[in-house]
């Protein structure tokens, strides 16, 4: 089963949808598709011939239910394919629909074995896999409106509520569909919407929606309205009817007139005047139903004209948001000949170096802005899904210690992302070189290590969505005109719910050195596969080595821990250092550094841990056991290297005071 990366596009500018918040008046234009799979060769020919005979098959099917599945091809050259429309949709609508995404999977997806693409009306699916009735809540793909709502509790508590009917409904139904409402406030009701495929049995179609009704707190709390899409499973609310309804709403009626009086007779009273009491009582019921009819009429006319107050307020409000939202996704736009212009036609004197996916220019706007540009390559077959995917995450991203997305540009086959320039490079650049390393003096060293960790704490537990990033190294962190350092490059980070913290997959990307053992084994990572790659990071900067420039014999977390246990820790201090150093400091981070290292994911600390660490004069934590991918070199072996799992005491150690076997306990009694 396969580990899709998600990319999302819209025409020109909604392809940038996924980046911030999407207004739900225009979301009837959301494209959203996954690709997965390698590019077909001349041995698989038949395969890309049984796609398109799929897709024919699909598109020429779908609109007589609004459901279609289909099977062409033998053995490895077998296609499986799928496509459903929205409930509701009429089979103009839906064949509408299934036409374009016939016609668009190949444009967006060329030459998987393995792809989907969906709109509002309908989506559609093919696969080299027998995926028919299996459940795919992952990934999750949310647009919301970004207007909240007045009463968060009273709106939360409904919209439970209906959902929990509607999915229940949903889920026993063969349409595998529902729709509703439910009361908001005296003016507004909520509506809303669910579907699963309509192979999936009642389980797994309850099971995935409430998946992504769970996800709602994460992405979407508080909102107005929202979708949520996965690939066999979607939903929507919102605070209008955005449905064709299977039935016209029930009107209220009014209430019926109060019944005639009866007259009293007076004692004595003739026939006459019993007659013409009874007339007189018959005209007075009759002024009273005229009048009760009246008033009913009356409250009816007010109701109207409120309707329509709120109706021409909330349709002036939609049109606002739109407006909103194109100057928004209009003001990250930037044109390929403005860019062309700011690098001299991408002039090689202006190239600042080579990223994983293409090279990076430096730049000048019009109005004396410095920019980087980052220009994917086009023989580059992964790019353009890790480049959507760092679009998606960097321009959600708000940190000092966080490279910031400027633009981009999606213009004549160009794919190109526009960042603030930093004008001191990438820490490579300057620690490992020879000259340049002397500018960073101990004091710096220790603030850019502060300040990656502060990074890498917001990604991990104060963004809106937890990120992994999967390639920390120097290269990818660069320093502003103070030093400041700023993570780069998020073409193959990971997003999570807020409650996920780890993942697994089968294509391993990164850079040998930095990453986990979990990771580089297996494909599991998670946040502690980037504390690792943190600790590595730590050890380059304390030292001044390139943890590649170790060869075979041994690595720098090997070379590490055998000072550390053998009390020369300071000896792994960087020469090009003067005296200024404070030892504890320096101790601290060669520590921190071991910890982060660690065999055993558990064992290492959490960001959150090791920046409460960094900012302390006076920490206590466990003892580092002896880290991944240990290397021994027989001329430094020691007992307590062999044996890592016990520590020194403080008397065969000087450099270290107060260590136990289980915890370390470093203090300064005068920080600088």
């Amino acid at each position: 089963m396969m580990q899709p990366i998600v990319t999302v596009t819209l025409p020109l500018l909604l392809f940038f949808s996924l980046l911030s918040s999407i207004h739900a008046y225009v979301a009837d234009q959301e494209r959203y598709f996954f690709c997965d799979g390698t590019g077909n060769d001349t041995t698989r020919s038949i395969f890309g011939q049984n796609v398109n005979t799929t897709l024919s098959s699909l598109a020429a099917n779908a609109s007589l239910n609004g459901f279609y599945t289909t099977t062409v091809g033998q053995d490895l050259d077998k296609v499986y394919g799928l496509v459903q429309c929205r409930g509701d949709v009429s089979k103009e609508d839906c064949q509408a629909c299934v036409d374009t995404a016939a016609k668009e999977i190949s444009q967006f997806c060329p030459n998987k074995t393995e792809a989907m693409i969906g709109y509002n009306n309908c989506s559609l699916r093919y696969s080299d896999w027998h995926f028919f009735s299996t459940a795919s809540n992952s990934p999750i793909i949310p647009f919301y409106n970004t207007r909240n709502v007045t009463d968060p509790d009273l709106f939360d508590r409904q919209l439970a509520d209906l959902f929990r009917n509607l999915s229940s409904t949903a889920a026993n139904t063969t349409s595998k569909f529902a729709v509703g409402s439910t009361s908001y406030s005296d003016f507004s009701d909520i509506y809303g919407m669910v579907q699963c495929t309509r192979d999936l049995a009642e389980n797994s179609c309850s099971s995935c929606l409430q998946a992504i009704i769970g996800y709602i707190p994460q992405c979407c709390n508080q909102r107005q309205g929202a979708r949520i899409f996965t690939m066999s499973c979607n939903l929507r609310f919102e605070l209008y009817t955005f449905f064709q309804a299977s039935s016209p709403p029930t009107s209220q009626l009014l209430p019926p007139p109060p019944p005639p009086i009866e007259p009293k007779s007076s004692p004595g009273s003739t026939t006459n005047s019993t007659s013409s009491q009874g007339k007189q009582n018959t005209s007075k019921a009759m002024v009273i139903v005229a009048v009760t009819s009246l008033g009913s009429v009356a409250l009816l006319v007010i109701l109207i004209i409120c309707g329509c107050f709120f109706w021409r307020k909330a349709k002036k409000r939609a049109a606002d948001d739109h407006d909103d939202y194109e100057t928004n996704m209009e003001s990250l736009v930037i044109g390929l000949d403005t860019l062309k212009d700011a690098t001299r036609n991408f002039s090689d004197e202006y190239k600042l170096g080579q990223g994983g996916f293409g090279p990076v220019y430096k730049g000048t706007l019009l109005d004396g802005r410095e920019i980087a540009v980052k220009r994917l390559s086009s023989n580059s077959r992964q790019g353009l899904e890790e480049l959507k995917t760092e679009v998606m995450l960097v321009a959600k991203l708000l940190h000092r210690n966080l490279v910031k997305l400027l633009g981009f540009c999606l213009e004549e086959e160009e794919k190109l992302l526009v960042y603030e320039y930093l004008p001191n490079g990438s820490l490579d650049k300057t620690l490992f070189d020879q000259s340049k390393r002397f500018s960073l003096e101990w004091e710096r060293r220790h603030k850019i290590i502060v300040g990656i960790a502060r990074g890498l704490l917001y990604l991990h537990e104060d963004s809106q969505l937890r990120i992994i990033h999967r390639d920390l190294k120097t290269s990818n962190i660069l320093l502003d005109e103070h030093m400041n350092p700023k993570i780069s490059d998020f073409g193959l980070a990971k997003l999570f719910g807020e409650s996920q913290t780890q993942g697994n997959t089968n294509r391993i990307a990164g850079t040998y050195g930095y990453m986990a053992p979990e990771y580089a084994k297996n494909g599991h990572f998670s946040t502690k596969s980037d504390v690792y790659s943190f600790g590595i990071l730590v050890l380059e900067i304390v030292t001044g080595r390139k943890n590649s420039t170790f060869r075979s014999s041994i690595n720098l977390q090997s070379h590490a821990w055998l000072h550390w246990t053998n009390g020369t820790t300071l000896e792994l201090l960087d020469p090009v250092l003067s005296d200024q150093w404070p030892k504890f400091e320096v101790m601290k981070c060669v520590h921190i550094g071991l910890l982060c290292v660690q065999e055993a994911a558990a064992d290492r600390p959490t960001m959150s841990e090791i920046v409460m660490m960094l900012s302390s004069y006076s920490i206590t934590a466990p003892a580092p056991s002896r880290p991944a991918f240990f290397v021994s070199n027989e001329n430094r072996t020691t007992h307590s290297a062999v044996h890592s799992d016990s520590s020194q005491s403080a008397d065969s150690n000087p450099d270290l005071r107060q260590q136990s076997v289980n915890e370390v306990t470093i203090s300064e009694l005068h920080p600088r």
